[in-house]
């Protein structure tokens, strides 16, 4: 179930740290964190969000289709992807000089001039962006060119969440502001500026210039850890009870009899498994999942389709009844400590065969 309520309620708790002059761009990659792209879009797209970003050309269609009009801006554009950028006016982050001399040739080849592009620069993250010493031969070619029209520049915080790396978070935004005043120079100032993310709206205030992206702040989870926010989860994964099984002390469950009942137990078997998102760590003993106001501890290997539980001390478990993989009784910070990873793998891999409930309260 996504609670598109919730959405708003987050949106806004993030946007009254603003500046009034700040503008917003909402992250909707991985199928909007797993919740739905197109629908999560359509509430940004009402309240009046400045932009959004997607991963892959793809999944900017996928929103274009779906009646999505504000700017797009595709983080991992490549060539193959070209026609359908420019088809659905949607708009890529140009991270090298391949892709930057590959798009340009694309845009004279097709008779477009000021395209609309955002400039991606390597601040430490190490992932992708211009390095900070190359940007001199990067304006030297943007001032070469009428292809683009640069939209943005922006860099990505590589620890913008924890306090022992706020040396760095600021030794990065440095290197930002420097790059981008010498490109500001080379082209003009009409560009903005954006280097926060979730967490860094709330930790670094003082990092917001132009815009600020959220991600994970919007589906309810503080990244930070700080608290200071009301934030609401958006996402509750629920499932059924498929049978109850009365097993005799000694008797196994699961796959290579991983699960062995140390008593006469009550074992309920959940209609989700690995092929759902719900992982493998979480098997034997090492996840639960909330039944009937309690916690059921999963017993066994969890399987591609189903996950067994045992319900033995749980009073008036039926079959059929409705449980709660994660959600505001299990938050899904607790699974992925039980998993031993983060909320954004959680979220990102509940599958397209679950199906997807919108409401708003």
């Amino acid at each position: 179930e996504i609670n598109l309520n919730a959405v708003v309620h987050n949106l806004k708790q993030y946007q009254q740290l603003l500046e009034p002059s700040t503008k917003m761009m909402a992250m909707v990659k991985a199928f909007a964190y797993g919740s739905g792209g197109a629908e999560i879009a359509n509430i940004l797209q009402f309240h009046k969000t400045d932009y959004l970003g997607v991963a892959y050309a793809d999944e900017g269609v996928e929103l274009r289709k779906a009646g999505i009009s504000l700017p797009v801006m595709v983080m991992n554009a490549e060539a193959s992807t070209f026609d359908a950028l420019v088809n659905h006016n949607l708009e890529p982050d140009i991270y090298s000089f391949g892709l930057l001399q590959q798009f340009d040739a694309f845009l004279k080849q097709e008779g477009l001039q000021r395209y609309p592009v955002h400039i991606e620069i390597e601040t430490g993250m190490n992932r992708l962006g211009f390095a900070t010493e190359d940007i001199e031969k990067l304006c030297d070619y943007l001032k070469s060119t009428t292809s683009f029209k640069v939209q943005t520049v922006f860099s990505h915080l590589a620890a913008s969440e924890e306090a022992a790396q706020d040396k760095f978070t600021q030794e990065q935004y440095e290197r930002f502001v420097k790059a981008c005043n010498a490109i500001e120079k080379a082209i003009g100032g009409n560009f903005l500026k954006h280097i926060s993310n979730s967490a860094s709206i709330l930790r670094h205030p003082q990092l917001q210039m132009d815009m600020v992206r959220l991600g994970i702040g919007l589906y309810g989870i503080d990244s930070s850890s700080s608290g200071k926010l009301n934030l609401h989860p958006v996402a509750t994964l629920k499932s059924t009870i498929a049978q109850l099984k009365h097993l005799k002390k000694d008797e196994t469950v699961s796959y290579n009899r991983k699960g062995v009942v140390n008593r006469n137990s009550v074992i309920a078997t959940v209609r989700i498994g690995y092929a759902d998102g719900y992982s493998r760590r979480l098997g034997n003993g090492v996840g639960s999942i909330w039944v009937n106001e309690q916690l059921a501890p999963v017993i066994g290997t969890v399987c591609m389709d189903m996950t067994m539980v045992d319900v033995t001390d749980i009073p008036y478990v039926k079959e059929g009844d409705e449980v709660i993989i994660f959600g505001k009784e299990l938050p899904i910070q607790q699974l992925a400590t039980w998993a031993g990873t983060i909320p954004y793998e959680i979220m990102t891999s509940i599958s397209q065969r679950v199906k997807r409930i919108y409401y708003e309260e």
